[in-house]
């Protein structure tokens, strides 16, 4: 049984003879029983009736052949496929070099022969319309109407405009600095020669596929940034700070999944969760109200103006015990008093905070989160948060005159205000404590 088939000349393109491992040259014979894999003989094999395994040399066949006319009797289906390659090759218009390499054409054979089947074809022409008003009725309901657009913005180099937007260019679509902007050069010192090893020229290929994926990486980030607009950072953290909280917290944390899910799907996520916030905060709201015993939105405004009330009266004895708690003169604290109930009555303070001696008494220092706090013990925290010094420092000046002490065999408060250049009242106070707990002796 004899049939035809089309296959390219090019023998490595073609897998070897199954009977003598030969490349096959056309024609050559497949057997239409065998396989998959196809079953391959050529002339050779197949007229020595060639049998292996479940082929038998009476099994139907195909004869594998482009020796035969397709648009022209003058051209075979051979040289129909090496036009195409050629054209493919060398360029539309340069007949020429498509001449010389079908090398059975000639410049005017193949200019011709193109321009007739592959140009003017009506057959193809009339395909290529049928393609494109099947195109346009499918996307006639979902055409978007043109409108002229502004010219895009041209910022200038190293601009606050070119800062804000990481250097893209809106004119021409692509960034002034490129992601990974050297990975060309890598390829600048390759050149491929013909005297080359095997192994070096390996070793050239694989830089170059390394470049190609430098440069897909680079692709994918641009695509990424266009598609979430991230070009205007500035733009998209306003945006971000619309959110509650809680929200932007998420936003944060499934920034890096964006890549995967695409623009939209992300954008419906957080609005979702956004919507769920506000549905649960909301839903907490009415159980309040409910839990205090209202029953209609009237009384749940009166409740919540007197539960504001009551919250800022409570900040207001918040503050007033943690003044208390640190001011230890009782004429500085009675001003006190009595200065905050002019500012709340609404008449103008005229009592400054003074204490007994005359001058400004600053509260005590606060020693939470300060570094070197949790070295020290509760009498130290104590002159630390008097004198109003940061616990490293303290401990920096205790050790420096515990050094010296011991050099000495005792210290004097003018070696010690020698050492510690700090205000001498402070290094007084630092000296008698040191002294009362035993830490370094007097000379």
């Amino acid at each position: 049984m004899d049939r035809l088939g089309s296959f390219s000349n090019d023998p490595s393109d073609k897998p070897p003879c199954r009977g003598c491992s030969s490349y096959l040259m056309e024609p050559y014979i497949k057997c239409a029983e065998c396989g998959p894999p196809p079953f391959f003989l050529c002339l050779q094999c197949f007229t020595r009736g060639f049998e292996y395994k479940k082929h038998q040399s009476d099994h139907t066949y195909e004869i594998m052949t482009s020796d035969f006319p397709v648009l022209d009797p003058s051209w075979t289906a051979q040289e129909e496929m090496a036009l195409l390659e050629a054209v493919m090759d060398c360029g539309f218009g340069n007949w020429q070099d498509v001449a010389n390499q079908m090398c059975t054409k000639t410049k005017e054979e193949c200019e011709k022969h193109y321009m007739k089947h592959f140009i003017n074809n009506p057959l193809f022409a009339s395909t290529l319309l049928n393609l494109k008003q099947a195109e346009e009725a499918k996307t006639a309901d979902t055409a978007i109407p043109f409108h002229s657009a502004d010219d895009p913005p041209r910022p200038t180099f190293d601009s606050l405009l070119s800062r804000d937007m990481a250097g893209y260019m809106p004119a021409r679509a692509d960034f002034i600095e490129e992601f990974d902007n050297y990975a060309e050069w890598d390829l600048r010192d390759i050149d491929f020669v013909e005297d080359d090893s095997d192994i070096l020229h390996a070793l050239k290929m694989a830089v170059v596929d390394i470049y190609h994926s430098r440069l897909k990486e680079r692709q994918r980030r641009k695509k990424i940034i266009r598609e979430h607009g991230l070009i205007n950072l500035r733009k998209f953290q306003l945006m971000e700070r619309r959110y509650p909280k809680e929200v932007q917290d998420l936003y944060e944390t499934m920034r890096r999944f964006a890549r995967i899910v695409g623009p939209v799907e992300h954008d419906k996520f957080i609005e979702s969760h956004a919507l769920e916030f506000e549905l649960r905060r909301e839903i907490k709201r009415l159980q309040e109200y409910r839990t205090a015993g209202i029953t209609n939105f009237c009384s749940a405004r009166t409740y919540d103006h007197l539960k504001k009330t009551r919250e800022e009266e409570r900040l207001k004895r918040t503050m007033l015990s943690e003044v208390l708690q640190y001011i230890q003169d009782s004429s500085a604290c009675q001003q006190w008093l009595r200065r905050q109930a002019d500012i709340d009555s609404g008449l103008s303070p005229s009592i400054p905070m003074t204490s007994n001696s005359g001058r400004r008494s600053a509260p005590p220092l606060n020693l939470t989160g300060l570094p070197g706090t949790e070295k020290l013990n509760e009498k130290e925290k104590e002159l630390c948060q008097m004198v109003r010094l940061v616990p490293g420092a303290y401990l920096e000046y205790k050790s420096a005159l515990l050094n010296e002490c011991n050099k000495q065999g005792g210290l004097r408060l003018a070696q010690a205000r020698a050492l510690i250049k700090i205000d001498v009242n402070k290094t007084r106070k630092i000296y008698d404590f040191l002294i009362r707990e035993g830490h370094i002796t007097k000379a």
